[in-house]
């Protein structure tokens, strides 16, 4: 057994397995062996593809830059030929894909090795992880916490040891919010680095956007360095990348003009411990040479939050109508969670102007945004306004759950919106999230690094964001961060 296992990050193993210190089989029983010793009291891997992987192997995997290395693949979105994408729904985890995403393609022509699917909330709406298909994922710092969501599985078992990358998807902070939960490195690219397709034309109407989490800086890179880049139709093509992201991340990043704020931009309060963990990485950056300002662009918190959130009722209840189409059945509240169900029935009560109209305030948004950062080459701010709340902390209450219930047979969206449900739902709904969602709708590339712990242990992720398309900027800057105040090695006592 190789022993050594979780104390490699992927370009570590890789490198082992490249000058055959260590076989592609022995790696992959050592991150099995991890799996099946921690997820029980994790619950991170739903889905495990062990036999599927071990066949792999053995027909000889692809010679690329991560030849060997063990991974995760969130359950969401991204689709494994003859593998089911369960979207943390019951229905969708009995249906086999037909076909490999694109990215799944890129990710095993880069020759990583999938051994399981990481548990997501139901559609990845909620920044936690708590599907009831298949139970809440627990956070590795503390078993009574959330990950995060909607990555919560793959930060899990990436924090944990189980594999050194998983995949993610962000389209409010997917990425960097379990990223900032778990103590682990969250980079979501700019819209359309990597590919939605084939069977996604843009996944939350373009605020949604795959890539990974990682323990190093430098795995991030080099994964990006592997599946960036258009595939056919792509509504967000981006130029060709010139240079790697890798060596971004082995490169100074000279001088750089920081903004930073603590402010919320769509909630109202933050904790002391993320105030102060916040504090700390301003005064690293300034002791690392960078100009630093106390600056922000203006977001208008009430309009942004029912704009973004009418959206995403949009989404969830085309989710809702397409799984109900595509399994033949009426639409029944029993077979989703109530967040995701009782989203929907606030989309159904929308129309078709207030959905255009919501798209056309953000878009406008995101150019002011986007304006702010021709003065500025990053933004800093937190991830999350508190410590990573306990297990069911966010779920609806039970009367909650029984109202949405009661409404979703009596045809309630549009009772809901005249109840001026929507209004309350958008201020609570950011209130743990305030920043991330923002950068979903700009489309730019924003990270979270783990530069913050609590007095108690338990990590405080901060985010970075980066002018549009220039993820080279932020990863040459997460890698002088992580040699500052490396983190890699620090890990949950499991």
């Amino acid at each position: 057994m190789f022993k050594d296992y979780a104390a490699y990050d992927a370009l570590g193993l890789a490198d082992l397995i490249r000058r055959k210190e260590v076989s592609p089989a022995e790696v992959l029983e050592a991150a099995i062996a991890r799996i099946e010793a921690i997820n029980p009291q994790l619950n991170a891997v739903v889905r495990p593809l062990f036999d599927r992987a071990r066949k792999r192997v053995a027909s000889g995997i692809a010679d690329g830059p991560l030849s060997g290395v063990p991974f995760l693949v969130k359950d969401l979105l991204a689709q494994i030929n003859g593998v089911p994408t369960g979207n943390g729904n019951h229905l969708w985890a009995t249906r086999p894909a037909v076909g490999n995403s694109e990215l799944v393609t890129r990710w095993e022509r880069a020759g990583l090795v999938i051994a399981g699917r990481t548990n997501t909330p139901e559609f990845g709406l909620t920044p936690y992880t708590e599907p009831a298909a298949n139970g809440p994922t627990r956070n590795p710092w503390d078993l009574t916490r959330t990950p995060g969501g909607s990555s919560g599985g793959s930060a899990a078992a990436v924090a944990s040891g189980m594999v050194p990358i998983a995949s993610g998807g962000d389209g409010g902070g997917s990425i960097r919010i379990p990223a900032s939960a778990c103590g682990v490195f969250g980079m979501k690219p700019t819209r359309g680095r990597t590919p939605a397709g084939p069977f996604i034309g843009e996944a939350w109407s373009g605020f949604a956007v795959e890539h990974v989490l990682t323990r190093s800086v430098r795995d991030s890179a080099a994964v990006l360095d592997a599946t960036h880049g258009p595939d056919r139709g792509s509504p967000h093509p981006l130029q060709t990348h010139a240079g790697t992201f890798l060596d971004a991340v082995q490169r100074a990043p000279g001088r750089l003009r920081i903004a930073v704020s603590r402010e919320p931009m769509l909630g109202k309060a933050v904790a002391p411990e993320v105030i102060a963990a916040f504090d700390e990485t301003v005064k690293l950056l300034a002791d690392l040479g960078h100009e630093v300002l106390e600056a922000a662009p203006p977001v208008e918190r009430e309009a942004f939050s029912m704009a973004f959130l009418t959206a995403l009722a949009g989404e969830l209840r085309a989710d809702i109508e397409f799984t109900a189409k595509t399994f033949g059945i009426k639409i029944r509240p029993g077979d989703y969670d109530a967040s995701s169900f009782g989203m929907g029935l606030l989309g159904e009560g929308f129309t078709a102007s207030d959905l255009i109209t919501a798209h056309r305030y953000l878009t406008l948004s995101a150019r002011s945004i986007l304006g702010f950062f021709d003065g500025v080459d990053v933004l800093m701010t937190p991830v999350l306004s508190s410590l990573p709340v306990k297990i069911g902390a966010l779920q609806p209450s039970a009367i909650e759950k029984k109202l949405l219930t009661v409404l979703g047979y009596v045809g309630g969206g549009r009772l809901l919106k005249k109840l001026g449900i929507a209004e309350q739902l958008a201020a609570q709904t950011f209130e743990f999230i305030p920043w991330t969602p923002v950068f979903n709708v700009t489309g730019q590339p924003a990270m979270s690094v783990p530069t913050g712990w609590s007095p108690e242990g338990l990590p405080i992720g901060m985010q970075f964001v980066g002018r549009f398309a220039d993820e080279d900027t932020l990863f040459a800057l997460a890698g002088q961060l992580e040699m500052a105040r490396p983190w890699k090695d620090r890990r949950p006592p499991l």
